[in-house]
């Protein structure tokens, strides 16, 4: 009778080290430049991972601004998360292609609300796409009446605008020399074509690094699963303009998320990454279905229980290793996703063939998580959930685990746990340390670029007593090292 057969052995980052060599390559002179997807280009190999404790817009934008990308979960409506894509791509831009605009009849009331939604101090006023006027936080400062119409308050005299084709150079000295914060682009017809503000000018000089499209604004993915209003979701997703869609589950290699792909790529003009999965077979099955990259993981992750519930995984090296050869000859991006836990372990992922590294764990402790802070033993942590935990499959992410036709709280069965994190401060200190890691590794393997580490790279085996010889040993930590933690 056929019995299943041990096919090889599985290695995970704390079995391996990167290997030294000569090398004339500086941290410093390292390029982290990689790909996201077929056509997305990212100037640090960082993904934040779509968890409900780890990323929404907040995260999203701060990532983008850092030079990554985030990755929005889906345990919400299909109406706010189109919403969260666009609060991101409407943070910054270098022209904001269709502004937020009121109608002279509307009231300072709806003029209040939706500046504090989108967290902008000024409004273009249209009438018919003619612009008339301009309203700012200024003009409605000390107006008791919510009633009023916004035409009685804005600026409809002497309006400075540019015209379309305008550079932001241009548009900078403009903004400069009038005193005003905010430009309208119009037509030579007076229809408002777009928006220049001196803040987007500011943030441009602030964040050089930051992951934009081909009009400035910040990059954002969204994740969906394989429910059954997934082809909606997607829909309302690009039209917010998402820049990557992930059709997100914990098994990436079955008929339901291939012949969802074919559907989405069928249907829809947008860079597709699907996933996880952990096998070569899986990997090519994707690519043959139309991905423009592959998620990789199945069970690393801390808050996940997959592989002692089910007992199945692959262990992250070997999987990253198997993926990544069966992606390179289709030019496929592969995104290693899960059981990062220092940050050599990022600098390992791209050695064994990934291109970018999704994270959750590490990026859940910061400002800009949504997760809940709380206080305990005198030290802050934050709330930090596997999308397979009780608690997240009742939000919303049963499909992921293919749950979705169960009602029954009490019939679920769960493929991750809920738990807490240190508290870090901004993600951009956490983002430094990881990229900072990354460079020193790429120097000490005499690495330039990422695409020379994952093709030159070497590793070594070691044990046990190797892996606690690589940790500090024989002492007590009196001081932590904002890049180190057990």
């Amino acid at each position: 009778m056929p019995t299943a057969k041990i096919i090889g052995q599985g290695i995970t980052y704390d079995d391996v080290l990167l290997i030294p060599a000569r090398s004339g390559v500086l941290p410093r002179e390292a390029d982290v430049r990689t790909k996201l997807t077929r056509r997305i280009s990212l100037p640090i190999p960082l993904v934040t991972a779509a968890m409900d404790t780890v990323t929404e817009s907040q995260m999203a934008i701060a990532m983008a601004r850092e030079g990554g990308v985030g990755i929005l979960h889906k345990n919400m409506t299909i109406e706010r998360q189109a919403e969260e894509v666009d609060l991101v791509k409407r943070s910054e831009s270098g022209m904001i292609q269709k502004p937020i605009t009121l109608s002279p009849q509307q009231t300072v009331r709806e003029a209040l609300d939706v500046m504090k939604k989108y967290s902008i101090s000024g409004i273009p006023i249209v009438d018919q796409e003619q612009l008339v006027g301009i309203l700012t936080n200024r003009d409605l400062r000390f107006e008791p009446n919510l009633d009023l119409a916004v035409a009685k308050l804005m600026t409809d005299s002497e309006l400075i605008t540019a015209p379309v084709g305008t550079t932001l150079e241009e548009a900078e000295k403009l903004l400069q020399r009038n005193r005003i914060e905010k430009l309208p682009v119009v037509d030579k017809n007076g229809r408002l074509r777009g928006l220049i503000t001196f803040k987007d000018i500011q943030k441009k000089k602030r964040h050089p690094n930051a992951c934009k499209d081909e009009h400035g604004r910040l990059r954002v993915g969204a994740a969906v699963g394989v429910a059954g209003d997934t082809l909606e979701r997607v829909a309302a997703l690009v039209a917010a303009g998402v820049d990557a869609v992930v059709i997100d589950t914990a098994h990436g290699h079955s008929e339901g998320v291939l012949g969802m792909v074919k559907r989405v790529r069928n249907k829809f003009d947008v860079e597709l990454i699907a996933g996880n999965v952990g096998t070569a077979e899986g990997t090519r099955d994707l690519i043959r279905a139309g991905v423009d990259a592959v998620k990789v993981g199945i069970g690393p992750g801390s808050i996940c229980t997959t592989r002692v519930v089910a007992g199945v995984g692959v262990p992250q090296v070997t999987a990253i290793m198997e993926c990544a050869k069966a992606a390179k000859s289709a030019r496929i991006p592969i995104i290693a996703d899960g059981g990062i836990k220092q940050t050599g372990d990022v600098a390992k992922a791209i050695a064994a063939g990934a291109d970018a590294v999704m994270i959750g764990g590490l990026f859940a402790g910061v400002e800009e998580s949504p997760g809940e802070k709380v206080l305990y033993e005198g030290r802050s942590y934050k709330i930090y959930r596997g999308m397979g935990s009780l608690e997240a499959m009742k939000k919303g992410s049963k499909d992921r685990y293919f749950q979705d036709a169960e009602d029954d709280i009490q019939k679920l069965v769960p493929e991750g746990i809920e738990g807490r994190v240190p508290f870090k401060g901004q993600l951009q200190d956490t983002v430094y340390q990881m990229i900072g890691g990354l460079r020193a590794a790429m120097g000490y393997c005499g690495c330039r670029t990422i695409a020379e580490m994952k093709a030159k790279a070497k590793f070594v085996r070691m044990t046990e007593a190797g892996l606690r010889e690589s940790h500090p040993h024989d002492i007590t930590i009196t001081k932590e090292a904002p890049n180190y933690h057990l």
